[in-house]
């Protein structure tokens, strides 16, 4: 047709099309069903987070259970009947979740280097048990410096009998490691002894054990070692810093005994100070927190050098005898306390990935199942709109999520999983409502990639688990790295299971927080936190809902996915693809090798057909409900083979009331040329009208009055054959009793009604029940144009004569285009018949036509003695020079005898002479079957065939 041509004018008929709530009801009628018939699928999806949050109940009791013991608790005793707990009775683990009211009060100690640390300075070489300690000072002025480094280490006796009195006025250094907090000073309860710091010689005094009282009531002994301790000047604080920093720690001294080893107490730089201006820089020893690796202590010594130097540039302005003494330094008050972990929050984010995605695979799987089935095509023909399809899709899938999460959310919560208890309601509710969407969204752009549900199936469970374990053994490292960037973070939340994982994350932290300390989770405050990635997440996920909701309409639309033909990929812009050249109507040259092939001209009863379809051009015509203008089917070639044409130039029209059948061998175009009829395959070039509407642009309107039984059995095999025919009748506007009149005749009508067949899973059918089933969903509501793609294979004899006493029926209020390989089937149904070989008409019309057109023989079978079969041949070409024998064996011959050469008659007058000469067992003449068309039709054209 060319781009002028206005084509075929056939009036419009205005189908009635279902509204957009008819066909929601009965989508989501059917997938409820569906749903009650894969109950048990859906009982183990249901069980998997009650299974994960009972195991994990089950974990946090045991862990409990285990930090309920006297070693995780405060120490106590009994005293007079009643128990007493207290850091005074606890050991070191222990004491650690002690409630401490009023925190002991201890000496300000000065942090010094253990002996086979300390910096080997100036003084020359020392034996290692009486190695000095050294302190490093500088100062703008000289003289200054040395007054004020001079009175550092000035230290008297005290006459009062307080501990704590005593060991102010001394200057008590001890080697040993710290601790969290100063709740205790380790110095006075390790085996290390605590030095008292002296800038003179010790003179050999020896060790002194003092007994001391300084935490509730309980006396600790401890030994006093005196330290001499070197003072030495430098010429800048760059040259402290260098030489604090050089060889610190190079190497143990016992694996390398000649290695410097280089620490010093401290380090002064007095600056500017005079005696009106107090200037000091202070460089102090930061040690190790005790068996915590590289962590930093959660506190210094650094209160006695800074009182040390106070002190000493007191006596520097008011003489040596003034003091500034530091009595003690202590803890801030703190609770009792008791060791809580919640393993629901500290692992919780892996189980519940899992539990969050599993239902990906889910829509995955159900989706990509009725694309593989040809379910949703099948559905659109019957009437389904897209809008109709994915927002029902959409809606149900995300309903099924609510339930499921609303659910696990519930029964964490009543078995206390402080995941959920702790953390605040809305924000979880918002948190998995924006998820949910994305993943339904997700599920339904990801479908477009498959074709085949096992592969779906498998890729989606792998995508659930193994992000799972990505995001608790990959991801969750870079969000605990502070040297991890911001933008990386981003980029990988950009992949939906990481941004689930962070969430889940976030909430799992603020939880096992909360469990510890006793307070709350996550609120919406919260979300203002430095270090909070819920609301980048939230913002995130939002914005790939809405995305990946864009591409999956698009996909859907430009990739053949299940709902017919495919766009153009800039379709919105009003670009469409582009269409093979027509071929000319009577004759097409086609290049083969470089060759020309000439097309033989067109029958005579095909050209009439032709210009049937021409003349509709001109006059409008509503007696005929289906038109085919010169439609053509062109699959371009691949590998330099040439270009396979399927459908060449079909024209061809058929009136309402009418039952079309078309015959054909395997491959001849007959499926291809239904399928463009119906919405499955392009037109090359040309078109068709269905009741006046154009396959080409009005697809949509003519699926409403179109019914379908394709060549394979397109069927839900959890629904019953009775949910079949309800789904497809609400889908043609069947409502109430009409809807119930309508499914109990069709299941009559095709004999599936007795023994509640009808109510039996289609799964169950035979091949013969399932073909059956489909052509009442074809005939269901009356539609008035039906394809049946060959109906009766699989049937048997009985079966096959109740079909067509169906379509016998069905055939007077619509129009039928059958295809069949039957030719008793098509002489009983059709009213026209066409055969169609390599693409093309080869003729056309009723049957009694097509066997006096292309029959033109009588056919005459003889048996008789091998020995008269040469009397047999003599004898039917006495009658018929121009007979052929197209069959002989063991007397038996079958002679096709030109209708032209002889008459009935003339044939019976012969065959009782020839009886009078030799023995006749068994004779008979037959006019030309339409199975012997078929075979002289089909054989002529394929030896006429062009090579494309």
């Amino acid at each position: 047709m060319s781009n002028g041509d206005p084509g075929v004018r056939v009036p419009k008929q205005q189908p009635s099309v279902p509204t957009f709530g008819t066909q929601a009801n009965a989508l989501l009628r059917k997938n409820v069903t569906y749903q009650k018939r894969n109950i048990a699928s859906n009982c183990c999806i249901v069980s998997f987070p009650i299974i994960i949050c009972l195991l994990l109940f089950a974990l946090q009791k045991a862990i409990d259970g285990v930090f309920d013991k006297a070693k995780y608790r405060c120490g106590c005793v009994r005293m007079n009947a009643t128990e007493v707990c207290g850091i005074q009775f606890s050991d070191g683990t222990q004491a650690g979740f002690c409630g401490i009211p009023n925190p002991p009060e201890w000496p300000g100690v000065m942090q010094v280097p253990r002996t086979a640390y300390r910096a080997n300075v100036e003084d020359g070489q020392f034996p290692a048990s009486q190695k000095p300690a050294t302190i490093l000072y500088t100062g703008s002025n000289q003289a200054t410096a040395a007054g004020l480094a001079n009175s550092l280490l000035l230290s008297k006796a005290s006459n009062s009998s307080d501990a704590l009195d005593q060991l102010s006025n001394l200057i008590p250094g001890s080697p040993t490691e710290l601790q969290i907090s100063n709740i205790i000073e380790p110095a006075f309860l390790e085996d290390d002894p605590v030095y008292v710091l002296r800038n003179q010689s010790c003179g050999g005094q020896s060790p002194v054990t003092l007994s001391v009282d300084l935490i509730g009531g309980v006396p600790l002994t401890k030994r006093f070692e005196c330290l001499e301790t070197q003072i030495l000047f430098r010429n800048s604080s760059s040259e402290i810093n260098n030489e604090l920093y050089k060889g610190f720690r190079k190497a143990d001294p016992v694996g390398n005994p000649e290695q410097k080893i280089n620490e010093y107490v401290a380090g002064y730089d007095f600056r500017n100070t005079d005696l009106n201006n107090f200037d000091v820089a202070v460089w102090y020893n930061q040690m190790l927190v005790k068996d915590t690796s590289q962590s930093p202590p959660g506190y210094a010594r650094v209160s006695r050098p800074m009182n040390l130097a106070a002190q000493a540039f007191l006596r520097f302005v008011s003489g040596p005898n003034a003091e500034l003494p530091l009595w003690f330094v202590k803890e801030m008050p703190r609770q009792s306390s008791t060791l809580r972990l919640d393993l629901s929050a500290l692992i919780g984010p892996l189980f519940y990935m899992w539990v969050s995605a599993l239902l990906f695979p889910v829509i995955l799987q159900t989706i990509v199942y009725e694309k593989q089935k040809n379910l949703r095509m099948m559905m659109k023909m019957h009437g389904l709109g897209d809008r109709a399809y994915w927002a029902i899709t959409y809606l149900y899938f995300f309903t099924l999520s609510i339930v499921y999460f609303t659910f696990f959310v519930f029964f964490g919560s009543i078995i206390n999983l402080q995941f959920f208890r702790l953390n605040s309601y809305g924000l979880q509710f918002v948190f998995f409502f924006i998820y949910l969407n994305l993943q339904v969204a997700f599920g339904i752009l990801a479908a477009t990639i498959f074709a085949n549900t096992k592969t779906a199936t498998v890729c989606g469970l792998l995508y659930v688990f193994g992000f799972g374990l990505l995001g608790q053994f990959f991801f969750r490292f870079f969000l605990e790295d502070r040297k991890t960037g911001e933008g990386w973070i981003f980029a990988m939340e950009l992949l939906p299971p990481f941004s689930l994982y962070r969430g889940l994350y976030e909430f799992g932290q603020y939880a096992f927080v909360g469990k510890f300390q006793n307070t709350k989770g996550m609120k919406w405050s919260n979300l203002s936190d430095k270090d909070n990635g819920l609301k980048v997440v939230f913002i995130i996920q939002v914005v790939e809902w809405f995305l990946f909701l864009g591409l999956a309409w698009y996909l859907d639309q430009v990739v053949q996915s299940g709902s017919g033909v495919k766009k153009h990929p800039l379709f919105f812009l009003g670009f469409k693809y582009k269409v093979a050249a027509d071929l000319a109507p009577a004759k097409a040259r086609s290049l083969a090798n470089g060759a020309e092939v000439d097309i033989e001209m067109e029958k005579p009863d095909v050209a009439q057909e032709r210009s049937v379809v021409e003349n509709l051009r001109e006059r409008a015509n509503d007696s005929y409900a289906i038109v085919c203008d010169n439609l053509k089917k062109v699959y371009p070639g691949t590998d330099g083979n040439p270009d396979k044409y399927a459908v060449r130039g079909l024209s061809l029209a058929v009136q309402r009331s009418e039952c079309f059948g078309m015959l054909g061998p395997n491959g001849a175009g007959k499926t291809t040329t239904i399928n463009m009829m119906i919405g499955l395959l392009t037109p090359s070039s040309g078109t068709a009208y269905i009741q006046g509407l154009d396959i080409r642009t009005d697809m949509d309107r003519i699926y409403t009055s179109m019914g379908v039984c394709p060549q394979h059995d397109l069927l839900w095999e959890t629904l019953t054959g009775e949910e079949h025919l309800y789904f497809y009748g609400r889908l043609k506007n069947l409502k109430g009793s009409e809807l119930d009149s309508a499914v109990e005749s069709s299941l009559k009508s095709v004999n599936l009604f007795n023994n509640g067949v009808g109510r039996k899973k289609s799964g169950q059918y035979s091949g013969g029940m399932k073909r059956r089933l489909s052509v009442a969903i074809s005939l269901i509501g009356n539609p008035q144009v039906v394809y049946m793609d060959e109906p009766s294979t699989g049937l048997d004899p009985a079966s096959r004569s109740n079909l067509w006493n169906v379509v016998k029926q069905a055939k007077k209020d619509r129009s039928i285009i059958l295809t069949t390989h039957s030719m008793e089937e098509a002489e009983a149904l059709c009213d026209r018949l066409c055969i169609f070989v390599n693409g093309q008409l080869q003729c056309i019309g009723d049957s009694k036509d097509l066997k006096r057109r292309y029959g033109g023989n009588h056919v005459l079978t003889i048996t008789t003695q091998p020995e008269d079969e040469a009397e047999v041949v003599k004898m039917v070409n006495s009658f018929s020079p121009n007979a052929k024998i197209v069959y002989g064996l063991v007397g038996t011959q079958k002679f096709e005898i030109p209708k032209s050469d002889v008459d009935i008659a003339t044939v019976f007058a012969e065959v009782e002479r020839a009886k009078r000469t030799f023995t006749i067992q068994a004779w008979g003449v037959a006019d030309t079957t339409l199975e012997d068309v078929f075979i002289k039709v089909s054989r002529e054209a394929q030896a006429d065939a062009p090579l494309t």
